[in-house]
């Protein structure tokens, strides 16, 4: 790009040729003859800059526009929803990508502090990756800005030739010098960014608003006949409207995708590719996998040259649900997300699964084990005998038999217990510890269930010996 016929960037083909920022056009082109020289157009950046706002929008509603092409946000909400500073920062990184967009990021307290942060990483910039640069401490933050240049900050670049002159060329030997002359010398708006900056001064900013209705569109570079190659460009105004969408709290049942052709004589109407969707949806990995099969379903019949996206229909954004389970007639995959966030927060041996075992003996019939763990096909396989699985269990098995006291030969656990079934005779585990016991069913003076069991009594017993080892709902 060109500015006062001055070159402000050159690819990296034009650098291996000598190109540098500030060359004059004469220059560029003695030193690289078939080189492309773009001049600026201001309204396309700040088109462009519009549409990477509008897809911040969905991280903070706090995005206003700064100097130089730059976006400040304020995060500091938002970090714990998007897995920290990192997280965040890689996801931004991703957007712009998707956006068509090289940027230099800067995270740091203040808004200034990021803003120069942001502005020393851009020089490494090649277009093709993206640098930023991090730090979420004051402290930290104020070393790294003392070995900034000083000229990285606009209303000190008027004054160049007198900082070299003394000697100043970072902020930190900026902040040394005496602020009277300093501000007589330089004016006020320097020291007013050098105090935003350290956090010695409160920012204020004006936030972006997000319109009322939603439509973008965008102007491709070249005639498409083919529509999946469209699907990049859709995605970019996608991004805006997922940011628009979290911006105003809304989620879409219904977009239009239009597809511009030619104008002129030969001038078409545009092509609406319309989508509709069973549940109101936010996000744009659902949109963009809606559109990949309606456009890989579309015969052009006539190029493209633009796209426009439109929000037909629009719901409140409903509230996250609350609940631990999921509803009634959920999927599995929300039952498994449940189990993952139980997982997540108690640990895996805590989160436990019944393991049915093919075995009589009621606390040898089930086991514990975790939900993540891989079971052996030998248990997967293992079931009950047919006829167990159709007599009545208690709701709750004790994790140990009770001993029960015997008054007027009848067991007591709290009242006299009533036996309300016919025994149910277990002999089982011959082979670690035969178990010979009788099952029944007994109920409370309170109507309470419960059930108990006698062992068989041996030959040195006198009277059998009750326990208790259920309870029933």
């Amino acid at each position: 790009m060109l500015e006062q016929e001055r070159v402000l960037a050159a690819s990296p083909v034009a650098r291996a040729a000598g190109v540098q920022p500030g060359m004059r056009r004469g220059g560029v082109l003695m030193l690289m003859p078939e080189a492309q020289v773009h001049e600026r157009s201001p309204p396309r950046e700040a088109e462009a800059l519009y549409a990477v706002a509008m897809a911040m929008l969905q991280y903070t509603p706090q995005v206003t526009e700064a100097e130089e092409g730059t976006l400040l946000m304020d995060v500091g909400a938002s970090l714990r929803l998007f897995g920290g500073v990192r997280a965040l920062c890689r996801r931004v990184r991703e957007n712009v990508r998707a956006l068509g967009f090289s940027a230099s990021l800067g995270c740091a307290p203040t808004a200034r502090g990021a803003w120069l942060l942001a502005r020393a990483g851009s020089g490494s910039t090649d277009g093709r990756t993206m640098r930023y640069r991090r730090t979420v401490k004051m402290p930290t933050l104020v070393r790294r800005l003392d070995l900034l240049e000083v000229l990285l900050a606009p209303p000190a670049r008027p004054y160049a030739a007198w900082f070299e002159g003394i000697g100043c060329a970072s902020f930190g030997e900026l902040r040394r010098l005496p602020r009277p002359g300093l501000q007589r010398r330089c004016g006020r708006a320097l020291l007013d960014l050098v105090d935003a900056a350290y956090g010695l001064s409160p920012e204020l900013h004006e936030w972006i608003a997000a319109p009322e209705t939603f439509a973008a569109r965008l102007e491709l570079f070249d005639r498409i006949d083919d529509a999946e190659l469209l699907l990049a460009g859709a995605r970019r105004l996608l991004l805006q409207l997922t940011g628009w969408l979290c911006a105003r709290q809304l989620a879409v049942e219904r977009i239009v995708l239009r597809l511009e052709h030619e104008r002129g004589r030969e001038a078409r109407a545009p092509t609406s590719v319309e989508v509709a969707l069973a549940e109101p949806a936010w996000r744009d990995e659902h949109l963009v996998r809606l559109l990949k099969e309606r456009l890989a379903k579309l015969v052009l019949e006539a190029p493209v040259i633009g796209l426009g996206l439109e929000a037909k229909q629009l719901q409140p954004m409903a509230p996250p649900n609350e609940s631990l389970f999921p509803e009634p007639g959920g999927t599995e995959e929300d039952r498994m997300r449940m189990l993952e966030l139980l997982v997540a927060r108690l640990g895996a041996e805590n989160v436990l699964q019944a393991l049915p075992m093919a075995d009589y003996r009621p606390e040898q019939a089930n086991m514990w084990v975790p939900v993540q763990q891989k079971i052996s096909d030998r248990a997967r396989n293992a079931q009950m005998p047919p006829d167990v699985m159709s007599l009545p269990r208690p709701t709750w098995l004790l994790a140990k038999p009770i001993a029960l006291l015997m008054r007027d030969h009848r067991p007591f656990y709290g009242s006299p217990l009533r036996m309300a079934s016919n025994p149910e005779r277990i002999e089982a585990g011959w082979w670690n510890g035969p178990e010979t016991r009788d099952y029944f069913i007994a109920e409370g003076q309170d109507h309470a269930l419960y059930w108990v069991y006698r062992e068989r009594i041996g030959a040195d017993e006198e009277e059998p010996r009750w326990y208790l080892h259920g309870l029933f709902g």
